[in-house]
């Protein structure tokens, strides 16, 4: 084991594991900010890592949590690390040793390939298909190496760094009659392109497109469907219609300057999207957030969540056939909005979190509405099991319908309440707190069957548990400063630049350019609404960040799809949908 970056890195018992394999050999530790464990091994000693960290060690990494690359041609600070033009990530997560490890592997720009690895985790397929589409990187062996977030015309690979940013960097856009013709023959749906085949002989099997503009498709997302009459042969989801560069643009924007962003990216969650990355850029920065800011960052988050919950309750009633509920879900989700403007001067997208702590201090009143809205809320909760989950009609569509269990949920990268939906009692908010989470006190709902009637079941109950969590907010909500008095946050209380220059010029710097982030990598993982959201963030020691990975839940979730549901009919599918709690933007990003 090559220890040579190990100053101030403990040495973990999977690390003394790994190096006692004399398959795996040699592999390099580096230290990042977050304390995961990371290491750098040769491309041909990927597989048997990858298959002895799930299979052969006795408490198994079961999940592979993430896969992604990043460009490290402009990156300066590489100081002691492997030389590399590209790097792949690997991010694997334990849910026995409740840790998480972190693989690299170097690749040279003129050698840009690596081993398949769908034979492990079938999760793999779509992560490996988008590590090619935006970097160019190809997997050997894999069963459908196509573009999945770019249409299938496009030239380039966008998150490399030679590829531009802006549209303002190439020609004005054109489209000739010519190109016009070319472009709409790719979009052509040739099931044999999609991995379709026939199945029989004997049998005249119907194609069917669901999407990309349908109701029950939750956004504009598409499903090539293979049919037997109405039983589903095949199901292949088909993304990317609402990709928008939220990755590109984090390499564009300054360190504060990306926060709005973040709210857009799964925009039913408003602030909580801010967390892992306001959490993540206070790993770089070594910065401590204050109790109070802390306390108000839970509250809000479980304001969203409860927000978000809702809108889910009401559309996967209406999908399986009850209209009426929406429009009860709908009238209290506007009273959490009504809560949020009052705090933030805005409502689904409050962009409200900052480095260092939230944008501003909680206005006078405030505690009145939300006492009242968490005093309210229970008995409407109450209602609805009877309007809705006690409805004989909703539980004979969900009940054994898309079911699957805790082992496949890991296999795919299922988290949040579609894995505790199978029964197993796991909350990143229990399991590893984050801002405090561990001072309170609230159950995990789980389920027993995985299927679509519990995936339901368990968010209700969540709703009740974020109401328990905004209670004790407000029962002891701290006093003291909202913002760390820090030189790295921005901007620095307004107060202080009324009295000595040097924070006034912080402060103009800051607002002006972002803060300076010292070089280093961080990620942070949070529970949010639809399951596991993480940032993972690279600074290359500037104003903007070098490299910003978002590994959302509904990426993972989505490609499960077809597994939820062969054999099942048309029906069942706008079930599972509605079940799976998505946005589109929380996929393609």
């Amino acid at each position: 084991m090559n220890t040579h970056l190990e100053a101030n890195t403990s040495v973990s018992d999977i690390m003394q594991e790994l190096s006692g394999q004399a398959a795996i050999g040699d592999f390099t530790v580096q230290q990042t900010q977050d304390d995961i464990f990371t290491l750098w091994i040769c491309r041909h000693q990927l597989l048997q890592t990858l298959q002895y960290l799930k299979y052969q060690t006795s408490s198994p990494y079961q999940m592979l949590f993430d896969l992604t690359a990043i460009d490290e041609r402009q990156r300066t600070h590489r100081q002691q690390l492997p030389d590399s033009d590209f790097t792949l990530v690997y991010h694997l997560l334990s849910f026995v040793r409740n840790e998480d490890i972190r693989l690299k592997v170097a690749l040279k720009e003129s050698d840009l390939s690596a081993p398949t690895i769908t034979n492990l985790w079938p999760s793999a397929n779509w992560y490996e298909r988008e590590v090619w589409d935006m970097f160019g990187i190809v997997f050997t062996g894999h069963p459908h190496l196509k573009r999945i977030i770019m249409p299938p015309n496009w030239q380039g690979h966008p998150l490399r760094k030679d590829h531009y940013a802006r549209a303002t960097e190439v020609e004005p856009f054109s489209l000739s009659d010519e190109q016009e013709e070319i472009e709409q023959d790719a979009l052509r749906f040739v099931p044999e392109d999609w991995g379709m085949r026939r199945h029989s002989e004997n049998s005249d099997f119907m194609f069917l497109n669901l999407g990309p503009n349908h109701p029950s498709a939750h956004g504009v997302f598409r499903i090539a469907l293979q049919l037997d009459g109405e039983e589903i042969i095949d199901a292949l989801p088909d993304i990317g219609y609402h990709h928008r560069g939220a990755e590109k643009m984090g390499e564009r924007q300054s360190w504060h300057s990306y926060i709005p962003y973040t709210d857009r990216v799964e925009y039913l969650g408003g602030s909580m999207n801010n967390l892992p990355y306001v959490l993540a850029v206070e790993k770089l920065a070594g910065i401590t957030v204050p109790e109070r800011a802390q306390v108000i960052r839970v509250m809000i988050c479980e304001l969203y969540r409860l927000a978000s919950h809702l809108l889910f309750y009401g559309t996967f009633a209406q999908d399986v056939g009850q209209m009426t509920p929406i429009f009860y879900t709908f009238i209290d989700r506007e009273k959490v909005f009504d809560i949020m403007e009052m705090i933030s001067g805005a409502r689904m997208h409050s962009s409200f979190f900052r480095i260092g702590g939230v944008a501003m201090d909680l206005p006078r009143g405030w505690e009145k509405p939300i006492r009242e809205f968490v005093d309210y809320l229970p008995a409407r909760l109450d209602h609805y099991d009877k309007l809705v989950m006690q409805n004989t009609t909703l539980k004979r569509r969900t009940q054994g319908v898309g079911m699957y269990t805790t082992e496949e949920a890991i296999d795919w990268g299922i988290t949040g309440p579609g894995l505790r939906a199978t029964g197993l009692a796991w909350d990143y908010r229990k399991a590893r707190p984050y801002s405090g989470y561990e001072n309170y006190d609230f159950d995990i709902p789980t389920g027993n069957n995985g299927d679509c009637y519990d995936r339901c079941a368990v968010r209700v109950e969540e709703m009740r548990q974020s109401v328990r969590i905004i209670r004790q907010c407000l029962d002891n909500m701290p006093t003291g400063p909202y913002k760390a008095e820090h030189p790295l946050t921005t901007p620095p209380p307004k107060d202080h630049t009324l009295h000595d220059i040097e924070t006034l010029i912080q402060h103009f710097l800051n607002v002006s350019w972002g803060p300076v982030i010292p070089a280093g990598e961080a990620s942070v993982t949070i529970e949010a609404t639809k399951g596991l959201n993480a940032y993972y963030l690279t600074s290359d020691g500037g104003t903007l960040s070098y490299r910003t990975r978002i590994r959302t839940p509904s990426f993972a979730h989505l490609q499960m799809i077809p597994q939820m549901c062969k054999g099942m009919m048309v029906a069942d599918l706008v079930s599972i949908l509605a079940s799976i709690d998505y946005v589109m933007s929380d996929v393609d990003r």
